[in-house]
């Protein structure tokens, strides 16, 4: 038992392997055995990995810079009000100073939540895993077979039966077929289209691949034909599936950031060294107002003084100041525009299961797809088949429409054979009649039950109908099929060749003679074999072939040179040819009917099978195929035109996928394949460097017979060459890899829920070009992102420059922390998330794919940015001092509420105020149309304090209205008002009146108001708010104007230079 771990059980022969596993065939293992082996091994179950706590993840969520910064802010913000609270003793009046850090902590909270929602569900994967497990088996132990023994009891050595629709409990060597033929269906976990041929004799290398170990059944997988007894190899984590979900949790610790998240912290990187030097500027410029003293001798401080009131309000500054610069907002809209495209792309049947992933498929550069189900149908279909003509070296040549189960999928092509010939009719009976195979209705499919190569001759024999025009209400019922799930689909051409010709015996399928045929009683009451198999096995054993009239003639060297020739020419094109013949002369079999017969017992034996099937009649061959989808081709060309190559990983053979990628135009006729197509194992075994050159070669890339750990290490490699990667699949195998790729694209119809829960995204269609369409969409939504993301950081910087104006000219603060955290979340909110509703560019997908470290903010749009920000920042500290110091602005009188003017130079200097004495006094002033008035009869200097809520409410109407038109300005990065007009995005129009709405909410309720600090303007001064914030709209269309210019000049250089 020291070597089961390494053993190589495919690699060695059964009676060896008996041996290894110290088992026999009939007696199985004692029970002594069982325990001592399961102390070794443990139980036959995957392990379940131990997530992270909920503490770790919600910790996880405030590893953000920007959410450090907003922490850091709402911490001081609470320190400030509560330390405020306690000056006023309690006077309720401090309520206002606590609004700021509980909105801040209440954003971080959601924030969190979504987050933590998010990674809980990543890894249900794992879960959806450990339902494809087997619940119980047939196992031999003690010499008694155990009919229902839970799978996970299974030991290594264990002796387990295997019977047609079971699921394989564990990894097994096959020990010996109890019928003819084993076949498994292990699409899931291999990729291959077609379910697999097992044996017990073979022995193949030590080191093959999975899809070449036919002697082995793994975990998960399911038997579709016969019955077999196998030896258990490996259990839990050391079968297939395990290593699967070892791949699976090990892709889910590599995942890495999306593109926007790393421009977001980088970002947030640069904000807050911006911050802390504005602050320490601010301090520096303002810090003789809290700290003062006496010069002696001419440079000796002496007397110095200290004041705490007024360091504590300048630090306020500084916190409205960070407050300002962070776009709090941002966080909410990139989510609120995020979940937008996801219902976008669901619209196109691509469904988003994580959000990020709308941003990360704008820059995706390799789209890595499987081959079955994804470019392919996943249904095969019969494309072409032939006979002989009038003469044995005339071949007639019959292609065939549609790649689906549907009998009215497609027809063949020119098809005038109603009263089909000799030849034919003996095609359509081959095929209906030697054949186990059925169609159903499902989920808005036609499905096939039993082999996929049988149902898809069945829909040819539909497509051919019947001869002479016979039983036209059969055919038209043929068509009838319920609507309900699960139902079969009345198949009548094939059902008429049924009743006609009645099967009495089948010869399973085997390896040696390559076919399988079935005895049927024709009408005339005659017996005759109907064969099908490998054109060439079938072909070999035919002595002669028939002609379109029924006659027939010897199959002579010619003839054969024939049919091999056009044989040939069908396998090229990647197609899965089978021969047809039939035999009439049965000799002892002429007259066989049941079981009762004395030569029933040569039916018993497979090995008198292939003297049955000799001197055949040749009848014709039918090429097969899992066929491209019809729009794979055109998508492939898009993807092209974008700049994003397409690499196609299946674990299908080599010669059928090159074939598909020829046909669907990934390749040229002219191209060498040789630096283009590999197997995984071919691939893999080069040195890394040539991996690296092979990868980064431009154009398509097919690997063929690959195995799960190859298809991760691709996609690790692209990702290290910096490539974003969307990656597709179906199948189990599919998992680790769709795990590990920035853009995971699972199959929604024919996919495992093992690769829906791995993946990010869903294709609802399975269509490759559906991937095509979400890019576009991605790259769409992408480019509004950062239109708003522009607009919000373009109105924060005019945030802190008017707080920057502030400190610096030494007035009163003309906006207080609560009002820019409105401004920043609820004003700005609304127009940014309509931005990302602007159209799409006309050429989006005839651009490269953006680099995944690309600047959201290149130098000319901050320079842009930074003069629309300084003009934001003066109109709104030019509004405040305005109201101080003009009596009227553009003729319009200010000074009709009755507020007392004062000089530039008083207002710089208020924080002196009483040391003034009687020579300043300050009138009453009234607001809210002459209902209330403002008095300073106690104080004259609380006029530069309380009665600063009539400039500070000009000053946030114009920062309102200044950003309401400058999100006009973000409509486009280039293009003017005049060619890209506000009502090209009816939705922007939409949220500017929202804002404006929820800005005058705030204006005329007085409960609102009371909470920030504002005061109702009355129409004339909302006159002059709109005089003052309307020039943005000029001074970014000059901008605009210069930007296109630039541009111009920089491509009428590089066409001279070229």
């Amino acid at each position: 038992m020291e070597e089961e771990k390494s053993f190589s059980a495919w690699s060695w022969s059964v009676d060896q392997c008996l041996k290894v596993y110290k088992t026999t065939l009939d007696k199985g293992l004692t029970s002594e055995d069982v325990q001592i082996r399961r102390q070794k091994h443990g139980y036959n179950e995957l392990a379940k990995e131990k997530g992270k706590p909920l503490w770790h993840l919600v910790l996880e969520q405030f590893d953000d810079t920007l959410v450090k910064i907003l922490l850091g802010a709402a911490f001081i913000s609470f320190v400030l009000a509560f330390l405020g609270e306690s000056e006023e003793n309690g006077s309720g009046s401090g309520f206002e100073a606590f609004v700021e850090p509980f909105v801040i902590v209440l954003i971080l909270i959601l924030n969190a939540v979504v987050g933590v929602w998010q990674e809980s569900n990543a890894e249900k994967a794992l879960e959806a895993l450990k339902e494809m497990q087997c619940e119980s088996a047939k196992v031999l132990r003690d010499g008694a077979l155990l009919p229902n023994l839970p799978a996970r009891e299974l030991v290594p050595g264990d002796i387990v039966e295997l019977h047609v629709g079971d699921k394989v409990p564990a990894d097994m060597r096959v020990s010996g077929l109890k019928t003819s033929t084993l076949r498994v269906e292990q699409s899931s976990l291999t990729g291959e289209a077609m379910p697999v041929l097992k044996g017990a004799n073979l022995v193949v290398p030590d080191d093959c691949e999975l899809q070449g170990k036919e002697n082995m059944v793994f975990a998960g997988t399911t038997v579709v034909n016969g019955s077999c007894v196998c030896v258990v190899t490996s259990i839990g984590m050391d079968t297939e599936i395990g290593k699967i979900q070892r791949q699976i949790h090990e892709a889910s610790l590599e995942e890495s950031e999306t593109p926007l998240k790393k421009k977001l912290d980088e970002f947030g990187n640069r904000l807050t060294t911006a911050i802390c030097i504005v602050c320490v500027l601010v301090w520096m410029i303002n810090y003789k107002n809290f700290v003062s003293w006496d010069v002696v001798d001419g440079y000796k401080p002496v007397n110095i003084r200290f004041s705490f009131e007024k360091c504590t309000y300048y630090f306020k500054i500084a916190v409205a100041l960070a407050v300002a610069a962070i776009p709090e907002g941002l966080p909410a809209v990139i989510t609120t525009c995020l979940a937008l495209g996801t219902r976008k792309m669901a619209q196109k049947n691509a469904i988003v299961r994580k959000l990020p992933s709308v941003e990360t498929l704008g820059c995706t550069t390799v789209i890595c797809s499987d081959k079955t189900g994804t470019l392919t149908t996943n249904q095969m279909s019969a494309t072409e088949f032939f006979t002989l003509g009038g003469k044995t070296t005339i071949t007639r040549v019959f292609s065939v429409d549609g790649t689906t189960y549907d009998p009215k999928d497609g027809g063949i092509v020119d098809w005038g054979c109603y009263n089909m010939d000799a030849n034919l009719q003996a095609v359509a009976e081959i095929c209906s009649i030697c054949n186990d195979a059925g169609v159903f209705y499902e989920g808005k499919l036609f499905r096939a039950t039993g082999l996929p190569t049988e149902a898809a001759l069945k829909v040819l024999v539909e497509k051919m109908g019947l001869p002479e025009n016979k039983n036209g209400e059969i055919i038209q019922e043929a068509s009838n099929f319920s609507d309900n799930n699960g139902s079969s689909v009345k198949l009548g051409c094939c059902d008429w060749w049924s009743k006609r010709s009645k099967k009495v015996a089948t010869l399973e399928f085997d390896r040696v003679r390559k076919s399988m045929s079935v005895i049927v009683c024709e009408p005339s009451g005659q017996n005759r074999l109907l064969v099908k198999g490998a054109a060439e096995s079938i072909l070999e054993r035919s002595s002669h072939t028939q002609l379109a009239d029924g006659s027939l003639v010897a199959l002579d060297e010619a003839c054969r040179d024939v049919i091999l020739k056009k044989h040939s020419e069908m396998t090229s094109k990647g197609l899965r040819c089978l021969g047809l013949a039939y035999k009439d002369e049965l000799g002892e079999f002429s007259d066989y009917t049941s079981e009762e017969h004395p030569s029933h017992k040569k039916l018993l034996d497979p090995s008198c099978y292939s003297s049955i099937e000799t001197d055949l009649i040749f009848v014709g061959v039918v090429g097969l195929r899992d066929p491209p989808r019809e729009e794979v081709g055109s998508a492939i060309e898009d993807c092209r035109e974008a700049g994003i190559r397409v690499m196609v990983i299946t674990g299908d053979n080599k010669s059928t996928a090159e074939a598909i990628c020829c046909e669907i135009r990934l390749f040229s006729e002219s191209d060498d394949l040789s630096e283009s197509s590999f197997t995984g194992r071919e691939f893999m075994s080069l040195p890394a460097s040539r991996r690296i050159e092979i990868l980064s070669k431009p154009g398509g890339k097919v690997f063929s017979r690959a195995e799960p750990r190859h298809k991760q290490e691709i996609v690790r490699m692209l990702k290290e060459m910096g490539e974003i990667v969307a990656m597709t699949g179906d199948g189990v195998n599919d998992a680790p890899a769709l795990k590990l790729a920035d853009i995971g694209i699972a199959m929604g119809i024919t996919g495992t829920e093992v690769a829906k829960e791995a993946s990010d995204m869903v294709l609802a269609d399975d269509n490759f070009s559906t991937i095509v369409s979400a890019v576009a969409e991605g790259r769409s939504i992408y480019n509004n992102m950062k239109a708003f993301i522009r607009y919000m950081i373009s109105s924060n910087v005019g945030e802190v420059i008017s707080i920057f104006l502030t400190a610096a000219l030494g007035i009163p603060e003309c906006m207080i922390p609560v009002q820019l955290l409105w401004v920043n979340l609820v004003t700005d909110g609304p127009p940014a998330t309509a931005l990302g509703f602007n159209p799409a560019d006309i050429d989006i997908m005839k651009k490269p794919p953006r680099k995944s470290d690309d600047s959201l903010i290149d130098s000319w749009v901050l320079i842009r940015y930074l003069v629309i920000g300084s003009y934001v920042g003066v109109a709104t500290v030019g509004v405040f001092v305005l109201w101080y110091t003009q009596a009227s602005f553009l003729g319009i009188s200010l000074i009709t509420d009755g507020h007392t003017l004062v000089s530039f130079t008083e207002l710089q200097n208020w924080s002196e105020c009483s040391s003034w004495g009687s020579n300043f006094t300050a009138t009453p002033y009234t607001v809210s149309g002459g209902l209330r008035t403002i008095s300073f009869e106690n104080n004259p200097c609380d006029y530069f304090t309380l009665g600063k809520v009539k400039p500070m409410t000009l000053s946030l109407s114009v920062l309102v209205a200044i950003e309401m038109f400058n999100s006009l300005n973000a409509l486009s990065e280039d293009n003017s008002l005049l060619t890209m007009p506000p009502w090209r995005n009816p939705w922007l129009l939409v949220a500017m009146s929202v804002s404006f709405g929820l800005h005058c909410v705030i204006l005329y309720v007085p409960f609102l108001a009371n909470v920030f600090g504002i005061v109702p303007l009355s129409f004339r001064e909302w006159f002059v708010v709109i005089l003052v914030s309307f020039p943005v709209i000029l001074i970014d269309e000059a901008l605009k104007f210069i930007g296109r210019s630039r541009r111009r000049r920089s491509k009428k250089k590089k066409i001279k230079t070229m």
